[in-house]
């Protein structure tokens, strides 16, 4: 009587003597039903820079925009140049000096030849000659690697970024001095593409294997944003971890999503639905055609003689308008869709059909599936 009441349906309806309550119903069927899974994940970028300086000076000129994208390449911050720009020349200077020294030790190297074949010559000058030329070579060789460095020095005081991405906040200002112990100056993370990383108990990573069959192209990744639109560019699962997480017997996977509009940002929490790629035939009933209670799920078929019964079902992998059934029902079975508040178990209802017939299409994405 209180679901009679509820429903706004004349307890009546159910008095012994009264007319059959009417009540709509669908008949089980086979239907395309995309598997699906549902999951927490958060996004990643593929790539993440922290740039820092490596070497000691004044910040002349932050040359970007905080929030900005930059290219590969872009100079981003200048530093002061000119004492770097003095070692260089001192080391060229040094060069040019020993390079010198080495011209005129070759003379005398010469010379000492010349008058050992003389009386006058004599084997300890040329071998101190020779000494003396080696020595010069070896001094020109460590200058041109101090030179090497000092330019390296210098390049170091233009930095730049080393991928294409996003730019963060610069953490220090033009006018301030940093050296490498000054932490991160700013971050760059890439925008396109991006990672989605979710974590997935062992038993369902075995589900989803034997779903996929071995390949894992078999499976699409969709995302769900956190206002809970459905992200239209699907993408594809490229990494599943090679060990479990002990405390949690969980396995790290991971997806890799087109971003071209910039609408995932890295760190954002999001769903990751895993999707099979083709459709599996199941027998489905529409979604509200199934009540649960203690037992565990059940439906209402009207059988014989319009009278109700039910009838334990078990669910296979469902979306949110189709149910699939794996056991408990047969297909052509009527299962009562519309007047369920109306029925019983014994009941017997003046049956027709339901007010929405519900086909979705193939591929439709649940709510919240199961993981």
């Amino acid at each position: 009587m209180a679901l009679a009441l509820l429903a706004g349906t004349p307890a009546v309806a159910q008095m012994p003597g009264g007319p059959p309550p009417a009540v709509g119903v669908v008949a089980a069927r086979q239907e395309a039903i995309t598997r699906s899974s549902e999951y927490i994940a958060r996004i990643q970028a593929t790539n993440r820079v922290n740039l820092v300086a490596r070497v000691a000076a004044y910040l002349d000129e932050v040359l970007f925009t905080d929030g900005a994208e930059v290219r590969k390449g872009q100079l981003l911050y200048r530093l002061e140049q000119g004492p770097f720009q003095a070692d260089v020349q001192a080391r060229e200077a040094s060069i040019e000096q020993f390079k010198a020294q080495l011209r005129n030790a070759e003379i005398v190297l010469q010379r000492a030849q010349t008058l050992l074949k003389t009386p006058a010559g004599q084997q300890a000058t040329v071998d101190t000659a020779l000494a003396a030329q080696d020595a010069l070579k070896a001094q020109i060789l460590g200058a041109e690697a101090q030179l090497q460095q000092a330019k390296i020095n210098l390049g170091y005081t233009e930095i730049r970024a080393p991928i294409d991405g996003k730019i963060g906040r610069t953490a220090i200002t033009a006018g301030n001095y940093v050296n490498p112990a000054s932490g991160t100056l700013v971050s760059i993370v890439s925008q396109d593409p991006m990672y989605i990383v979710f974590p997935v108990s062992t038993r369902s990573v075995i589900e989803l294997q034997q779903r996929a069959g071995g390949k894992a192209g078999a499976l699409v990744i969709r995302v769900r944003l956190p206002d809970g639109r459905l992200y239209d560019q699907p993408g594809k699962l490229d990494f599943i971890d090679n060990s479990v997480t002990g405390n949690t017997d969980t396995m790290v996977l991971r997806g890799i999503v087109p971003n071209p509009r910039r609408l995932l940002v890295d760190g954002e929490l999001v769903q990751a639905i895993l999707q099979d790629v083709k459709p599996t035939e199941a027998l489905a009933v529409p979604r509200a055609a199934v009540l649960a209670d203690q037992q565990g799920d059940y439906v209402f078929v009207v059988g014989k003689d319009n009278k109700v019964e039910k009838r334990p079902v078990k669910l296979g992998q469902s979306t949110p308008a189709l149910a699939a059934v794996t056991s408990g029902l047969s297909e052509g079975e009527n299962v009562v869709v519309d007047g369920i508040q109306r029925v019983r178990p014994g009941l017997t209802v003046s049956p027709g059909p339901a007010a929405q017939q519900v086909q979705p299409p193939a591929g439709t994405i649940p709510q919240a599936a199961k993981p």
